[in-house]
Order: structure tokens, then C-alpha cells, then sequence
């Protein structure tokens, strides 16, 4: 296990693990199947776009916006279908840190996913935005918790 792995949450960290296992097909087939697994996002955001986040660096039309419950955050991701590699990196980060802590999402090392063996798959423009998306992720973390 690298550094930067043993940083993140568990549930991403076998996210990760089994991307890095995987055969570069599987890999591809597995990220498309997490960009049919992103949630839609709730109607009280899509009737008040301007509390969700543009990612102007990402190359697709990408906004998110966080929540904070007793410790517990909660992300939501517009993506368009039209984009699956964003939208199965969106579903990654979904369903790997869904529900955890503030420090946790903090902590992520900022390229993790270059170790998921994602660079074979996919353009460095797209790598780049989800770079964006994961940076952005963590500022909106760390507007709603101002002790980080």
C-alpha cells in the first residue's frame, strides 16, 4: 500500500484498490458503470442552481455542492451523460466518501486516482478536471466546516 492510499477512507481505498488490480478494459467498463451509478441530484438544488459549485476547469458542464449532518458529509454531482468519464469519476468519489468526515474528504491526497491507473484511460485534459473537481470538492468541505 502506497502513502496516498493509506489516506483515504476505506470505501474509496477498495475503490481503488480494485481499479489498480483490474485490467485496463475492466478498468474502462468499471468507470462507466460508476457513471450510471451517480445519483441524481436532489430537486431543492436543481430548482436553485445558484447554491451549486461550477467546475469551470472541468471540460464537461460539472457542478457539485455539499452538505454537512453531525459529522457527516453529504456531495452531490450535476454531470451531464453525455460526459461518463466525469460522471464515473463523480460516481467514485459518490460512493467512496459519501457520509464521511470532513478530515477525511481533507486528507484525500489531491491526484489519488492517478494511482487507480486512470491515466491509460483517459486525455491529461480530463485527468486535469478531475483534479478541478477533487479541489473544488475540498473547499466546498472546508466553507461548511470553517474549523479546517
Amino acid at each position: 500500500m502506497t502513502d496516498s492510499a493509506s489516506a483515504l477512507p476505506p470505501r474509496l481505498e477498495a475503490i481503488a484498490t480494485m481499479f489498480r488490480s483490474a485490467p485496463k478494459p475492466l478498468r474502462l467498463q468499471a468507470l462507466l458503470e460508476y457513471s450510471k451509478k451517480l445519483p441524481p441530484v436532489p430537486e431543492k438544488y436543481l430548482e436553485h442552481p445558484e447554491f451549486m459549485q461550477a467546475v469551470p476547469e472541468c471540460a464537461s458542464p460539472f457542478f457539485l455542492v455539499t452538505e454537512q449532518e453531525e459529522g457527516a458529509v453529504k456531495m452531490f454531482f450535476k454531470v451531464p451523460a453525455e460526459a461518463p468519464t466525469v460522471r464515473g469519476y463523480a460516481g467514485i468519489l459518490t460512493e467512496g466518501l459519501q457520509g464521511a468526515t470532513p478530515e477525511q474528504i481533507l486528507n484525500v491526497p489531491d491526484q489519488f486516482y492517478m494511482e487507480m491507473g486512470l491515466s491509460e484511460l483517459i486525455t491529461p485534459m480530463r485527468l486535469r478536471g478531475m483534479g478541478a473537481i477533487l479541489h473544488r470538492l475540498k473547499n466546498a468541505v472546508r466553507e461548511n466546516a470553517p474549523h479546517y
